[in-house]
């Protein structure tokens, strides 16, 4: 509102904090935000506060009020077209935004890119940690995530045109490790959007799909003096709420608004799905196989680098693909998929729909699944590749006049323990066929996507290569890997040229050193019969000996371990290969997503205790599970086995060593 205009009873009432039903008119609400306010929105692509982002808009339109808002938001909250922070692109009623993707709102990008409004881009997870820590007034987030991207001070900060001069990210040392740290600002206002609300502003979010960060927000604002605004769809009386149920108490909400059915669909493309909100579960209907096109291809050979147990981010558009092709190759019941929207488990939703789920075993708040995800709880991460260059490096974020944003992109691609960047080898009218299980170009694409130098970068090649993670860029013609070395091809499409299809439709030479064919049954129509490489690695493929090191490698990584034989290959392969060697070995065994029998373990451990008394000299052990360590290590020590497990093979090698 003006700050010289006509004050309403129930906007003083609610400025003043005094006591009284909260739920309010729409146009109540909205006098509550002044000039030059700081809004920070909740939502998550088609999920959005829609009531009360028109009302925003409407009462500008209408009043030319409030103007120079700074607006916050995590996720993209739009159509691509008209809704969600869409609403509030006009000249006068913003003038600063700071925004995790872009990609959604084009009217606020086209602002931005004008230079008109100060831009920010910032990672996803990032600003879903600032509320907490703005709600306990702390002056800096402090994160590992950017180091290397746009993000970090040494590039462009997160800025997004010429006019944004503030530096809201600094780059900081502790204990001899870099973070970033970024800059905490006071919110004046938040929306929200819950199912229901009681009369003292109790909200519940049964109906739901999404619970996002609504409790940091709620307490970001309350904790800077400001005002948290509610949309919902009905209101209970006073103490009819379940306290269990509620995920915003009252004493943090200063409006309610009552949303028109139109404004609070689950999302812009569903009206209500009862799945999506976990009510209940509905049956797997039969996922339609994909046409054997290049996005199936590119889906098909990511799913190579799949392995049982593992926890799973797949990124919206081409990597959606890997879903369907894990079901068509019955494994999908072997993984867990998860969203950065926070759903754990289930069938993560494409399209408007996407960061909802069906069929979730859980559905966490954002904010704490970028805990997770931050602290490397992801095994595998599918995203997209829109651009890659020389170094490893990978932009998805910023194309010429066309800012999307990075989203969460950098917070999962910086984490994963594998990382697999998918998508085809050019853009621009790209033709493909598959001909007698080969690849054919029909007509080349006019857009290089394999560059020099990508325009920006999303994700750093050679911050991956100072850790542990495996990475690979995989395309319908060919897949590379970054290796400490730099990027490397190592396999190419069966009908590709080497020369003409790839090396001429790139502008750098990758390092070529064992080039071999992609798998054949990739190209060709019937299922891969990929369960049974997945479940039934060979034991001997698992058991190899360096001899230059002296070191002997069991990986047991996704190993289930179900019977007496199981056993018995195991200490049979062992001893084929080290009993001819003459000489102890020194020995790595990799844990990862391993399991066994119960009534077995006791059978395994005198096999190991015979392996070890018989052949190693040495003998170190890792899993990144915690769980597991944990739990091996208690097995060990019952049987007067070393305990100790550690987490990665680089922490294991240094032990031996």
């Amino acid at each position: 509102m003006s700050n010289q205009g006509v004050v309403s009873p129930v906007v003083a009432d609610i400025r003043s904090g005094m006591k009284r039903g909260k739920v309010v008119s729409l146009e109540d609400a909205m006098r509550v935000i002044r000039d030059g306010d700081t809004i920070a929105v909740n939502g998550f692509v088609g999920y959005s506060p829609e009531e009360l982002l028109q009302g925003l808009e409407d009462r500008f339109l209408k009043t030319g009020e409030p103007k120079n808002l700074t607006i916050i938001v995590a996720a993209g909250i739009g159509d691509g077209k008209e809704k969600g922070v869409n609403r509030l692109a006009h000249d006068g009623l913003v003038r600063r935004v700071i925004a995790g993707h872009w990609g959604l709102i084009p009217k606020m990008q086209k602002l931005a890119l004008a230079g008109k409004i100060e831009a920010y881009n910032f990672p996803q997870g990032v600003i879903t940690h600032m509320y907490r820590d703005i709600a306990g007034h702390l002056p800096r987030t402090i994160t590992h995530v950017g180091l290397g991207t746009f993000v970090d001070p040494r590039l462009s900060a997160g800025k997004v045109n010429a006019i944004t001069t503030e530096d809201l990210v600094e780059r900081i040392t502790f204990d001899g490790k870099e973070y970033l740290a970024y800059k905490t600002m006071p919110v004046s206002v938040v929306f929200l959007r819950g199912t229901t609300a009681d009369m003292d502003g109790n909200i519940t979010m049964e109906k739901e799909p999404l619970t996002l960060e609504m409790l940091p927000m709620a307490m970001a604002a309350k904790n800077s003096g400001g005002f948290v605004i509610v949309q919902v769809e009905r209101i209970a009386d006073r103490h009819a709420l379940n306290p269990r149920h509620v995920k915003v108490p009252g004493i943090l909400v200063d409006c309610v608004v009552v949303a028109k059915p139109e404004n609070h669909r689950q999302t812009y493309s569903t009206y209500y799905n009862p799945a999506y909100s976990g009510e209940f579960k509905v049956p797997t209907a039969t996922v339609e196989p994909l046409p054997m096109d290049e996005r199936k291809l590119v889906a098909r050979r990511a799913a190579f680098e799949l392995r049982p147990n593992m926890v799973v981010n797949l990124g919206i558009g081409m990597p959606e693909g890997v879903a369907n092709v894990a079901n068509e190759e019955g494994i999908f019941d072997y993984l867990t998929l998860t969203a950065e929207a926070g759903s754990i488990g289930g069938i993560p939703s494409g399209g408007g729909d996407f960061g909802t789920a069906t069929n979730m075993d859980f559905l966490n708040d954002m904010h704490a699944q970028f805990d997770y995800y931050d602290g490397g709880g992801l095994d595998l991460a599918c995203l997209g590749l829109a651009q890659m260059d020389s170094h490893g490096n990978v932009n998805v974020s910023k194309f010429g006049p066309k800012l999307a944003g990075c989203g969460g992109f950098i917070n999962i691609t910086q984490n994963a323990k594998k990382i697999v960047f998918a998508g085809t080898f050019t853009a621009g009218g790209t033709q493909l066929a598959v001909e007698n299980g080969k690849l054919k170009i029909v007509q080349e694409g006019s857009l290089k996507k394999i560059v020099r130098e990508v325009e920006q970068i999303t994700f750093s090649g050679k911050t991956a290569q100072q850790g542990e993670q495996q990475v690979f860029y995989v395309t319908e013609r060919c897949v590379f890997r970054l290796t400490r070395e730099g990027v490397e091809l190592i396999e190419i499409a069966p009908g590709i040229d080497l020369e003409k299809d790839l090396l001429a439709q790139m502008e750098f030479k990758p390092i070529m050193k064992n080039v071999r064919p992609m798998d054949e049954r990739i190209f060709k129509l019937p299922p891969m019969g990929l369960k049974d490489d997945l479940l039934s690695i060979p034991i001997p493929d698992r058991l190899t000996y360096d001899p230059a090191t002296n070191i002997f490698y069991v990986n047991f990584e996704g190993l289930n371990v179900r019977s007496s034989a199981d056993i018995e290959a195991i200490r049979s392969r062992v001893t084929k290969v080290c009993a001819p060697l003459g000489k102890r070995v020194k020995t790595i065994v990799n844990y990862d997503n391993f399991s066994i029998a119960p009534d077995l373990e006791d059978e395994y451990v005198k096999m190991v205790k015979f392996v070890v008394s018989e052949y190693y000299s040495d003998v170190t052990r890792y899993t990144t599970s915690a769980f597991l360590r944990m739990k091996l290590g208690d097995e060990l020590k019952k049987r007067n086995l070393a305990p100790h497990i550690f987490q990665s093979k680089e922490e294991a090698r240094e032990a031996l060593e």
